[in-house]
């Protein structure tokens, strides 16, 4: 334990290490590849290579290029993750490899608050069958293109004219994953429909926060905040443990400390830089 008694950080770090390894196993099959396991998907998300669990020793920048090698073989997108504490090394290694490496603030849920639902807004857990389900991708991929908190471009107009082009067989993984406990999906929305949206991917007694997004003209309302809560409540009663996320920069950061989350570490990402 801490000197103030509390659980030690690293033993959190590796509960979470243990389940970012455990996760894509739900979907996916591991390829050992030197130090690392890369997780290949057959369908759905494509996932990432990351340092074998209870890998001890050095990982170098020639590690890292034979992984890239073979996920560029097997046709995936090259991307390593990681947690900066558990791999220290790893950050150099990828760099050396030509990689760019992204920092993430890792927060961890402890202190709950009581989190107001804005007026006129409803929050709910979507069915697999529910018809807002694609209403709740399209408005992920509406905020995540818009980064950060600020408001901007971005509302139910462009919400609805992306859901006309939108495939429903684009739908069936995640509403398998969610007809089956895998995934949950929370949404806010009101009479025109789903503004903000984010999910949590239980494996034991940890979850992992994804996705949580609102539409970026409907910003700064506490749509994001009362979805988040949600999703918390909903792991805690599941009997989960461990409720963790990954924020986008430290902005994003303060925002989820305002609801009860504390930053306990870094995650990074690497992948082949952009060619300016």
């Amino acid at each position: 334990m801490d000197q103030d008694g509390s659980v030690t950080r690293s033993h959190l770090l590796l509960r979470i290490e243990a389940y970012l390894d455990a996760v894509p196993r739900t979907s996916a099959h591991a390829e050992l590849v030197g130090p690392f396991s890369l997780f290949v998907a057959e369908v759905g998300w494509p996932f990432y290579a990351r340092p074998r669990l209870g890998h001890e020793g050095p990982i170098t920048a020639h590690d890292v290029e034979v992984v890239i090698a073979r996920q560029v073989a097997l046709g995936l997108e090259p991307s390593i993750e990681w947690l900066a504490e558990i791999t220290p090394d790893l950050a150099t290694a990828a760099t050396d490899a030509g990689l760019a490496v992204l920092t993430h603030p890792l927060l961890v849920h402890h202190d709950p608050l009581a989190v107001p639902v804005p007026n006129g807004i409803r929050i709910r857990r979507l069915g697999a069958d529910d018809d807002a389900v694609a209403a709740s991708r399209v408005v992920a991929g509406l905020g995540f293109s818009v980064p950060g908190t600020e408001v901007g471009a971005g509302g139910t107009s462009e919400r609805d004219e992306a859901l006309s082009g939108h495939a429903a067989a684009d739908d069936a993984y995640l509403r398998a994953r969610m007809a089956d406990g895998r995934t949950v999906v929370i949404v806010a929305e009101d009479e025109a429909g789903v503004l903000a949206t984010g999910s949590h991917q239980p494996v034991g007694d940890v979850t992992e926060i994804v996705g949580v997004a609102t539409l970026p003209d409907h910003r700064r309302r506490g749509l994001g905040a009362a979805v988040t809560d949600t999703l918390v409540a909903d792991a805690l009663r599941r009997g989960v443990q461990v409720v963790f996320l990954s924020a986008g920069s430290d902005e994003v950061a303060r925002v989820y400390e305002r609801v009860g989350f504390t930053r306990v570490g870094t995650a990074h990402a690497a992948s082949p830089a952009t060619p300016e």
